[in-house]
C-alpha cells in the first residue's frame, strides 16, 4: 500500500490502512483540507458560498472516491459542479466554464488501475502553487476542520463539459478543421479503456476523420499498462499498419499526455509530440511577425529549443514538474509549452497539458504538409534522450555529488535550478542530474545525436559520480 502526498495534490493505492493508502479517511481528510482553505486563496469577504468542479477518469475505484469528495465538499458548505467521466483538461475548463472558485481531478493518471488520485485546481483551472499547496498538506497533517451547518450545506449540480471542450479546440485558429477533413485522414485510437475513449473519437469524428477505435471502452480495467510507452502499444503498432492508417493516438487515462505511431508502425517518440506542434506553431507565429517564446523542462529534447530558435524565437527552461512549466510559461508569455513525455500546454485555450489540443494541432500541421508521419519526423532535428540512475547508500551523498558536479563541469553551461543539467553546447548533447523525492537515488538523463553518444555520456557522468562517492 502506497500513500504520495504532494503539492499537486495526493495519490495513493486503493485499500489498506489510514495514512498508509489512498483510504476513504485519507480522501476526505485532504479534501476538507482543500476546501478550509479556499479562503486563502480567494477571499470571499460576504461569506457567498463556494463552487468547486470535480471530474474524474474511468478508473474502477473513481465512483467511491467521488462520492467521497463530494460528500466531504457538501459537509464544508461547498457547491458542487459534478462533471462525471471527464478528462483533466475537460476539468481544468469547466472551471472557467462553470465561473467555479477551483476543481479536484480525481485521476492517478497514467499509474495502474489500483491507484487514484485527487489533483487539485485553483480558479483559473490550473494546479495550486508550491505554497497553496503546502497549505492544504499542512492543514490535513493538523486535521483542524469546522464542517457546514445543516441549513448552509452545499448542493450538487451535474454537467457534461466535454462538447464545450472540443468546441474551444476547434475555434482555435491554429485547428485548420477543413483541411483536415479535406485529407481524409485515417486514424487508430488507444484509449486504454478510460475517458480517452469518450472524447478522442468525438474529436476526430468532428474533424472528418476516420477513426479506428482500441480499448475505448471507459470501463478502467486497463487493457495494459496505461503509461503511453512503445513497449505498452504493440498492439496500437499493429493495427496503425494493419489498417493502412495515417496516424496511431495514445493517450493515458486521464488524457493529458499522447504518444504518436507512425504509419509504419514504429513510434513518433513522446519527446517529439511536443516539438512537432510547437514547430507547427512557430512557423505560423513567424510568418505573421508576432514574438515566439517556447518553454519545456530540463529533462525534455533540445529538438524544442533548436525548432524555436530556427523561427527566430526564444527558448526557456522550467524545473521538472507541469506546474512549474506553466509558472514559467505565464512568465515569459510563451506561446506553447509542455513536457517530454507526451504533454503539449497550449496558453491560447489553456494552461494545461491537453492531448485533444495536442492532435488536432499536429493533424492540422500534417494536413499543411501533405507527407507521412514518417517523413515528418525526419524533418525535426535527431535526438535521443537515455535514462539512468545511481542507488545511494546515503542520501546525504547525493547534495554531495552534485555540488561537486557543478565543479567539475564549470566550464560547462551549467543549469541548477532542479539538481544540475550540463549542457554540453559544442556538441548540442546534455545530462541532467535529479534526485528523487522518495528514495535515496540520482536519476540521470543524457541526450546526443545517438542513443550509443547518449548511454556514453550518461555512463560519463555516472563514473565521475562514482569517483566523487568514493573519495577520488
Amino acid at each position: 500500500m502506497t500513500l504520495i502526498k504532494s503539492i499537486s495534490g495526493i495519490r495513493g493505492t486503493i485499500g489498506g490502512e489510514p495514512g498508509n493508502a489512498l483510504t476513504p479517511i485519507d480522501v476526505v481528510k485532504f479534501t476538507a483540507a482543500y476546501a478550509a482553505t479556499l479562503p486563502q486563496r480567494k477571499p470571499r469577504p460576504n461569506g457567498e458560498k463556494y463552487k468547486i468542479v470535480v471530474g474524474k477518469d474511468a478508473r474502477m475505484s473513481g465512483g467511491m472516491v467521488e462520492q467521497l469528495v463530494v460528500g466531504t465538499l457538501i459537509g464544508c458548505g461547498i457547491d458542487v459542479v459534478k462533471c462525471g467521466f471527464a478528462s483533466t483538461p475537460t476539468t481544468e475548463m469547466a472551471v472557467l466554464f462553470a465561473n467555479a472558485d477551483g476543481g479536484i481531478i480525481l485521476t492517478a493518471s497514467h499509474n495502474p488501475k489500483q491507484w487514484n488520485a485527487l489533483k487539485l485546481l485553483n480558479d483559473k483551472g490550473e494546479f495550486l502553487t508550491a505554497a497553496q499547496g503546502q497549505a492544504v498538506l499542512d492543514l490535513a497533517e493538523k486535521e483542524d476542520f469546522n464542517f457546514a451547518e445543516v441549513d448552509n450545506l452545499g448542493t450538487i449540480e451535474e454537467e457534461d463539459f466535454t462538447d464545450k471542450h472540443l468546441d474551444a479546440v476547434l475555434a482555435l485558429p491554429a485547428v485548420d478543421v477543413e483541411a483536415i477533413k479535406a485529407a481524409k485522414f485515417t486514424v487508430v485510437v488507444d484509449a486504454v479503456n478510460s475517458v480517452g475513449g469518450i472524447i478522442m473519437p468525438r474529436l476526430l469524428k468532428r474533424l472528418g476523420v476516420k477513426c479506428i477505435c482500441l480499448n475505448c471502452n471507459p470501463t478502467g480495467d486497463f487493457a495494459h499498462n496505461p503509461e503511453p510507452l512503445p513497449a505498452n502499444l504493440v498492439d496500437l503498432c499493429e493495427t496503425v499498419v494493419k489498417e493502412k492508417a495515417d496516424l496511431g493516438v495514445s493517450v493515458d487515462p486521464d488524457v493529458d499526455r499522447l504518444a504518436f505511431i507512425q504509419e509504419d508502425g514504429k513510434p513518433f517518440v513522446e519527446e517529439y509530440t511536443l516539438v512537432s506542434v510547437a514547430d507547427y506553431l512557430c512557423e505560423i507565429a513567424e510568418k505573421e511577425g508576432k514574438p515566439i517564446a517556447t518553454v519545456s523542462n530540463l529533462s525534455s529534447t533540445r529538438a524544442l529549443r533548436d525548432v524555436t530558435e530556427k523561427h527566430g524565437g526564444k527558448y526557456y527552461a522550467s524545473a521538472v514538474g507541469e506546474v512549474n512549466v506553466t509558472t514559467l510559461m505565464h512568465k515569459v508569455d510563451a506561446l506553447i509549452g509542455g513536457e517530454g513525455n507526451g504533454g503539449v500546454i497550449y496558453p491560447a485555450i489553456h494552461a494545461g497539458r491537453d492531448a485533444m489540443v495536442g492532435v488536432a494541432l499536429f493533424l492540422s500541421n500534417l494536413a499543411h504538409k501533405k507527407m507521412k508521419v514518417s517523413e515528418l519526423k525526419k524533418t525535426y532535428p535527431q535526438y535521443f534522450i537515455a535514462k539512468n540512475k545511481i542507488q545511494l547508500s546515503d542520501s546525504a551523498l547525493i547534495e554531495k555529488i552534485l555540488n561537486a558536479l557543478k565543479v567539475i563541469y564549470a566550464k560547462e553551461n551549467i543549469n541548477d535550478i532542479d539538481g544540475v543539467k550540463i549542457n554540453f553546447e559544442a556538441n548540442k548533447t546534455w545530462v541532467h542530474l535529479r534526485k528523487s523525492n522518495t528514495e535515496p537515488i540520482i536519476r540521470i538523463y543524457s541526450e546526443a545525436n545517438t542513443m550509443e553518444d547518449a548511454e556514453a555520456l550518461g555512463n560519463e557522468v555516472i563514473k565521475v559520480a562514482q569517483n566523487i562517492i568514493n573519495g577520488k
